[in-house]
């Protein structure tokens, strides 16, 4: 089990950013688990921040749907149903699947550098674990690449797809062979695109997305 996201901000940085970053970053990767209650002097504590930030941030999360505030209590960490998770990345798969094709014939030599760099930058992160850093390295190379697409209100159903994610077992696969694997896909996929292999490309994104539902879910994957 790697250490827990949840630590002391840095000097200089926006405390509540930081601090939804980490919760959120936390909760997508089963650390805080569903149904956990957590109040904002505890999480203050933590941080070691005053509890004004961390209530800001708690507020930012109950909108996006990652926490319920509980009356005289705190905040309880919602869940993800098994069909819901099933749900979001099957729609996923068939949103994000397809486009790769039109990447391919299209994508030039300094949009798969930029994509390069960001892959590297989920790379380094599964290696130092840092699990904030991968889920915001993550999400900026997936939003990157449909940006080639061109297609706006895909990427914001997308970005709001992988924000209802919960990824529980990830937080246990820190230094596994799994995740490095998963990571390197973000290299092999970028890999395939400058092939103009498309098919090859849907395919690997699809199994990427797949992960979810396997090893992000602590289950096994043939």
């Amino acid at each position: 089990m790697s250490s827990s996201v949840i630590g002391p901000v840095a000097v200089g940085a926006s405390l509540r950013g930081t601090v939804e970053d980490a919760v959120a970053a936390a909760i997508v990767s089963g650390e805080l688990a569903p149904g956990t209650l957590v109040t904002a002097p505890t999480l203050a504590a933590r941080f070691g921040v005053s509890a004004t930030p961390v209530r800001e941030a708690m507020l930012n999360l109950q909108k996006r749907g990652f926490v319920d505030a509980v009356r005289n209590k705190g905040f309880r960490i919602t869940d993800v149903s098994e069909q819901d998770l099933w749900e979001i990345v099957r729609i996923r798969q068939d949103l994000e699947g397809p486009p790769m094709r039109d990447i391919a014939r299209t994508l030039q030599p300094e949009a798969a550098a930029e994509l390069r760099v960001k892959a590297q930058a989920i790379v380094d992160a599964a290696a130092v674990a840092d699990l904030p850093e991968y889920l915001a390295a993550d999400m900026a190379f997936h939003l990157r690449l449909l940006e080639l697409h061109g297609n706006r209100r895909l990427i914001e159903i997308v970005k709001d797809l992988r924000q209802q994610t919960r990824m529980v077992g990830l937080a246990d696969m820190i230094g596994t062979a799994e995740l490095a694997r998963s990571a390197a896909e973000h290299h092999s996929l970028v890999d395939l695109l400058e092939a103009r292999d498309g098919r090859g490309a849907e395919t690997l994104l699809r199994a990427h997305i797949g992960h979810v539902l396997g090893w992000w879910n602590g289950r096994a994957e043939d």
